[in-house]
């Protein structure tokens, strides 16, 4: 639990980063395959995709604890 909330505040923590820096950033368009995102600054697309890296990584180690958990009587 407390490597989700550690990497929660992380993920915070740089997508507030990357709102103040987004004053002089160029914009980037995102395309999937038919549907097309409005175009976002470099430095917000980077830091969102590193505060999902960073919950994903902290959600992680919660699935594998409970699964490596043996009941033994």
């Amino acid at each position: 639990m407390t490597n989700l909330v550690i990497s929660t505040i992380t993920a915070i923590w740089i997508i507030l980063i990357a709102l103040i820096s987004v004053q002089n950033a160029s914009l980037v368009s995102i395309n999937f395959v038919v549907w097309k995102l409005i175009d976002l600054p470099w430095g917000l697309v980077l830091a969102g995709a590193v505060a999902i890296g960073f919950l994903i990584g902290g959600c992680l180690p919660l699935l594998r604890a409970n699964s490596a958990t043996v009941k033994r009587r």
